[in-house]
């Protein structure tokens, strides 16, 4: 019996075919997917480098002063105007609604606020914000071609760039001291010529040497305190914060892990720890003992001469001691020689120390009120007015610099008045002897830690090094906001 094979199956005509056309039609949506999120992502890259630029350009501005917050406004517009976007072929078109001030990074959306809002109140905003989304809507509008028509996307993608940027930190030193008047700018009156009124600063005179562990304007043992350089004002810190080896570091660089010391209380300990960190102060000397300091972060100053007030030659008759002699008036107050009012008989010109190494005294006349000094400074006195700020017995300046009316004994490049650093370390970097000092107001409450509130920056120049005991430092006035800038970050 032949052998009966079963049917063969039907052809199925077509069907590679169509499995063909599917695969393609898969490819091409997600090639067109890719396509639409490629245009979302360059775009997204192209308004956030705006944003980034304009954040960054705008922190550099803030200095605390309402021209500041102007200028910053200004140089937005003015970085903005150098983008393109869409692959380069359109200009950005800036609007100032997407640039806002505000006092701290992490500010509430109600607390950040315009130009002009900023302006009023400009000595505590440090920080910009730029946000794209309140510029031209076309900018941040692409539309998805493909993912439309998957018909589950929207027809336009809504994108945005962000960013915060300010200062992190301030260039102010872990240490702290009474501010001897709570007056911003007083005169010193001078009874025999008024053209000899001074200019004091928190009851400081420029030009005039203090040893900042020994002074109290409220009792006869001194006041001198350490900042806790991790707790911003009006943030609790913590007791951990005073060791050597959180703020070791901090006294090295002279700075604070904050963008600002007023807004509120600061955390204080009592007492500096001095003999613990003199070492530290004195890197700025190209004295690295202990390798307590690195010179990458802590640098010498460009100028490491000592004034050794018996070794100064530019006053005679040679001082008597390296700052104004101490003095504990009735009341009690721990002030110095050069506090009395001009004509006191008890002072000689021994007792006033070296004078003007670094700052020159300001007749009171050239004083304005305004946050920043004029870019050259106050017009200052001539060495031919010593005779008449310090009295009785004043000093004679034979042989101070005189070539230009700014010059003084550390801004000398060459000869007896100057000293580079070692070679390794050199060129070093220019006013690093210079600390900036928080002045409080006083007296602090009790304890030995408290909160105190910090009425202005004092600058002190270190004319020698420090020693376990004392901070030898001349004062040259208070710290306009434009010269404690830290370095600009980006936040986001």
């Amino acid at each position: 019996m032949p052998t009966i094979l079963p049917p063969l199956p039907a052809r199925q005509h077509g069907a590679i075919a169509i499995m063909f056309v599917l695969m393609v039609l898969t490819l091409l949506s997600v090639a067109g997917l890719v396509l639409d999120l490629g245009q979302a992502y360059n775009r997204k890259l192209e308004l956030q480098s705006l944003a980034d630029a304009v954040a960054l350009a705008a922190a550099r501005e803030l200095n605390g002063t309402a021209a500041g917050i102007n200028s910053a406004a200004s140089v937005a517009a003015s970085t903005a105007a150098g983008y393109n976007y869409q692959y380069n072929h359109l200009q950005v078109q800036w609007s100032a609604a997407a640039l806002r001030f505000a006092s701290a990074p992490g500010a509430p959306d109600s607390s950040w606020t315009d130009a002009a809002g900023a302006a009023v109140t400009p000595a505590g905003v440090l920080f910009a914000k730029v946000d794209t989304s309140a510029l031209d809507a076309g900018m941040g509008s692409v539309a998805s071609v493909f993912w439309r028509a998957a018909g589950t996307a929207p027809t336009i993608l809504h994108i945005s760039g962000r960013a915060v940027a300010g200062r992190m930190t301030i260039p102010v030193t872990p240490l702290a001291i009474c501010a001897q008047s709570a007056t911003r700018a007083a005169t010193r009156a001078n009874s025999a010529n008024p053209a000899y009124n001074e200019l004091v600063e928190f009851g400081f005179r420029r030009g005039v040497g203090y040893n900042l562990m020994n002074l109290n304007p409220n009792g006869s043992a001194p006041e001198n305190f350490l900042l806790d350089p991790l707790s911003p004002p009006g943030v609790a810190g913590a007791a951990a914060n005073f060791s050597t080896a959180v703020v070791g570091p901090f006294v090295c660089a002279g700075s604070l892990l904050m963008p600002s010391v007023t807004g509120g209380t600061l955390n204080v300990q009592r007492n500096f720890p001095l003999a613990a960190l003199y070492l530290h102060l004195n890197s700025r000397f190209d004295n690295y003992s202990g390798n307590n300091c690195v010179p990458d972060a802590a640098p010498p100053d460009s100028n490491i001469k000592s004034y050794v007030y018996s070794s100064i030659s530019w006053m005679s008759p040679v001082a008597a001691t390296q700052t104004a002699a101490s003095w504990t008036s009735s009341g009690p107050k721990l002030w110095t020689r050069a506090d009395p009012l001009p004509g006191d008989a008890s002072n000689t010109a021994a007792q006033y120390g070296p004078l003007w190494a670094y700052a020159k005294a300001v007749p009171y006349s050239a004083y304005a009120a305004a946050p920043e000094e004029p870019p050259a400074g106050y017009t200052t006195f001539a060495v031919s007015a010593w005779s008449s700020l310090y009295t009785p017995g004043p000093p004679a300046a034979s042989s101070y610099p005189s070539a230009t009316a700014s010059a003084t004994p550390y801004s000398a490049t060459v000869g007896s008045n100057f000293l580079a650093p070692s070679t390794a370390h050199k060129p070093g970097l220019g006013g690093r002897r210079v600390l900036n000092v928080a002045l409080l107001a006083c007296p602090v409450p009790a304890g030995a830690i408290a909160t105190a509130t910090v009425l202005g920056i004092g600058r002190f120049f270190m004319t020698v090094p420090a020693t376990a005991t004392s901070i030898s430092a001349e004062f040259a006035g208070v710290a306009p906001p434009s010269s404690l800038a830290g370095v600009v970050e980006l936040q986001r």
